[in-house]
């Protein structure tokens, strides 16, 4: 099965109210959480809508795409909460 994936940036802050997500490369798609984890996948969801907006209205979000096939690997890295 292939997928097609994009790979966003985002910047993880830290706030008076937990942590704030944001894409600089999209307009608006930024997200809180009480955790890095929840900050990142709120703003993914945000993410998610203002592409399908964009969609609707026969416009791109500008974010590059490519196909995930079987024997292809993708590295991310990604912020984890580890107990001291």
């Amino acid at each position: 099965m292939n997928s097609k994936v994009s790979l966003l940036s985002l910047i993880i802050e830290a706030n008076e109210d937990g942590f704030l997500a944001s894409c600089p490369d999209i307009q608006g798609a930024f997200a809180e959480g009480d955790t890095v984890e929840e900050a990142i996948f709120n703003c993914i969801d945000v993410v998610k809508m203002i592409s399908a907006y964009r969609a609707d209205r026969g416009e791109t979000v500008g974010i590059a795409e490519f196909e995930l096939v079987p024997n292809s690997k993708v590295a991310v890295s990604f912020p984890i909460g580890v107990a001291a």
